[in-house]
């Protein structure tokens, strides 16, 4: 019997998180190689005023700007149609367009609309994925599938910041082909490389993933799972928007390092290499632990785990704004992936535990919507706010890590003690 079977994880999801994972590499690799090509000297044009840094943190946030409004679009549409793969398949070909062009881009404008082409591509991709994921699922295997899909997922998010640098640095590259050679520098192999991943993520969904059988979501019903008050009369607020606010909430705590780069490195008196580490330690400790805590929440219920993730992100979050050592920063980083290891994949768990029948799209894509502006927020708010203290914006991130806390220990009930029984229905 395979790993895969003993834990309960369906072969698909095994399939969809190695086509994401080869397709984050690519994409992931530009967090890095973007702030890189735009200090580079080789893209022009107005910046409006605007310094370099803020240049940078606003092309990166756009994606995530652009996305996570159109998400819950494109989780509704393909409720309503009961299909998922399309929508994936269009968007990993928007990927791999966007990622070649930034190899023609030399204006700050081409930037720009480069981040929108792929925002709108992370709008098909992102909640049609999960919520794949969810319809392979069941309530007994949930939190195990989907901390197998984030595990996968991360280790290719975590992987290509940690070789950006090292490819654009190696450049430039000489490609011998037939009798003509051909020559690119360090940032053209990095685009190329995205392309290439996104090409390689697309024929894996195309051949081996196919749409599960669901009913087509009714058009009245596909927006049920969003609102902000809860309907049941049980809380205040809806347990699947306090999820997204909790969500959202961690994506700022864990995105502000990014932006911070160089004022952390001349901080900590270290280079580029210990900044990678330090930022891809995060991404480690997650993909160390998604798959288990996942799975544990399978047994042992998911709020718990949500709640005790949460109150960790606190202090892991406020104590990076105070540290000049870069392996202490390290262990901080290290320490907050852990924390948001215990929230991520056991909130959608419990989001798609609640989500009615052939609604996963329109349910899951309040947490995915919410966790893309954390990611764009967070390092718009550091830009800003590391101007009144280094220590400012990790404040500000642990504050709303506490305030996190407090609404999933009051507004978001437990699923899974209520859905088990010892006595099979089927």
């Amino acid at each position: 019997m395979g790993i895969a079977s003993r834990l309960e994880i369906d072969p698909q999801v095994l399939t969809l998180a190695l086509a994401r994972m080869t397709e984050s590499v690519g994409n992931s690799f530009l967090i890095v190689v973007l702030p890189l090509f735009i200090g580079s000297g080789v893209i022009q044009g107005n910046t409006y005023g605007l310094t370099e840094v803020a240049v940078t943190g606003i092309v990166l946030s756009l994606f995530g700007f652009v996305n996570s409004p159109l998400q819950p679009v494109t989780g509704r549409l393909s409720d309503r149609t009961g299909r998922r793969k399309v929508f994936v398949l269009i968007g990993l070909v928007l990927i791999g367009v966007a990622s070649f062009s930034y190899s023609l881009a030399s204006a700050y404008w081409h930037l720009v609309g480069l981040r929108v082409l792929q925002g709108i591509a992370g709008a098909l991709i992102i909640p049609t994925t999960v919520a794949l994921v969810n319809d392979l699922a069941t309530a007994t295997n949930r939190g195990g599938n989907m901390g197998t899909y984030n595990t996968f997922r991360l280790v290719g998010f975590g992987v290509g910041p940690i070789a950006a640098g090292a490819v654009v640095s190696a450049g430039p590259y000489a490609l011998e082909l037939s009798t003509v050679q051909v020559e690119f520098n360090g940032f053209d192999a990095a685009f190329y490389f995205a392309t290439l991943t996104a090409t390689l993520s697309f024929v894996l969904v195309a051949f081996l993933i196919r749409d599960p059988d669901m009913e087509s979501a009714e058009a009245g019903d596909s927006m049920a799972g969003i609102t902000m008050i809860d309907r049941t009369g049980q809380g205040v607020l809806d347990p699947v928007f306090t999820l997204g606010v909790v969500s959202f909430f961690m994506a700022v705590g864990i995105a502000m390092f990014a932006t911070l780069g160089d004022i952390i490195n001349a901080r900590l008196n270290q280079g580029p290499t210990l900044f990678g580490l330090q930022f891809a330690a995060f991404v480690l400790a997650q993909i160390l632990l998604q798959m288990p805590i996942g799975r544990a929440t399978d047994f042992y219920g998911r709020k718990g785990f949500i709640v005790l993730g949460m109150v960790l992100l606190v202090p892991t979050t406020f104590v990076q704004g105070v540290l000049y050592d870069p392996w202490l920063m390290f262990a901080a980083r290290f320490a907050q992936g852990v924390a948001g290891a215990m929230v991520f994949a056991p909130a959608l768990a419990l989001a798609g535990d609640i989500a009615p029948d052939g609604q996963s799209g329109s349910t899951l894509s309040v947490l995915t919507m919410a966790f893309g502006f954390g990611v764009a927020f967070g390092p718009l708010v550091s830009g800003f706010l590391v101007e009144f203290g280094f220590v400012v914006p990790f404040a500000f991130g642990a504050f709303l890590a506490a305030i996190g806390v407090v609404l999933v220990w009051s507004q978001v009930e437990e699923t899974v003690t209520s859905k088990k029984s010892v006595f099979p229905t089927d």
